[in-house]
C-alpha cells in the first residue's frame, strides 16, 4: 500500500481528521488502510471476535475500549481470524495480549499498550456506531490511512 498520512494531510488537510493518541504498532504491516468498521467495549471481547470472523473485505475495525489497560482485547488468535476474514487492520484503544505472534500475522495492528490479562466474554458493547477518541470520531463507512507517523481519517477513500 502506497501512501504516507503527512503526505496526506499535506494534500487533504482540510477534510482530514488526525488522530493525537499514541499507538503502539504491532503485526506485519506497518501502513494500512481501509472503511471504518467500529466496537465500542470496555474490557470485554465478545464482540470483537465475533466481527472479526465476518469478511473483513479490506476494512479497519476500530475498537474504543475506553482506553483500559487492564485487560487484552484482542489477541493471537483472534487477530489470526482476521487475517483469515481479509481485514486490513485493527486500532485498539485499549490493550492487546500475544504481542510476538502478531509479528508473524499479515495485518496492521495498533493499541496503546499490551497485557496477558484476558477480558470478559459477555459480549457486552455496541457495533457499528460512530465512537470518539484522540480528538478524531471513526465514523462506520469513513476511511481510516494508518502508517509509522499516525492515523488520519477521511469521509471517503482518498
Amino acid at each position: 500500500m502506497e501512501f504516507a498520512t503527512a503526505d496526506l494531510v499535506d494534500a487533504h488537510g482540510d477534510i482530514l481528521a488526525s488522530c493525537v493518541t499514541q499507538f503502539r504498532s504491532y503485526g506485519l504491516r506497518a501502513r494500512f488502510a481501509g472503511p471504518i468498521a467500529t466496537i465500542r467495549c470496555l474490557e470485554d471481547n465478545a464482540l470483537v471476535k465475533k466481527v472479526l470472523a465476518t469478511p473483513g473485505e479490506g476494512r479497519v475495525l476500530v475498537v474504543d475500549g475506553g482506553g483500559s489497560l487492564r485487560s487484552a482485547l484482542m489477541g493471537d488468535m483472534i487477530a489470526a481470524s482476521a487475517v483469515a476474514s481479509g481485514w486490513s487492520g485493527v486500532v485498539v484503544n485499549g490493550a492487546v495480549r500475544d504481542t510476538v505472534a502478531f509479528a508473524g500475522l499479515d495485518l496492521g495492528i495498533k493499541a496503546l499498550g499490551s497485557n496477558p490479562r484476558k477480558s470478559a466474554k459477555e459480549g457486552a458493547g455496541e457495533v457499528d456506531v460512530p465512537v470518539t477518541f484522540g480528538e478524531v470520531v471513526f465514523t462506520p463507512g469513513a476511511w481510516l490511512y494508518s502508517d509509522e507517523d499516525g492515523i488520519v481519517v477521511a469521509p471517503h477513500e482518498l
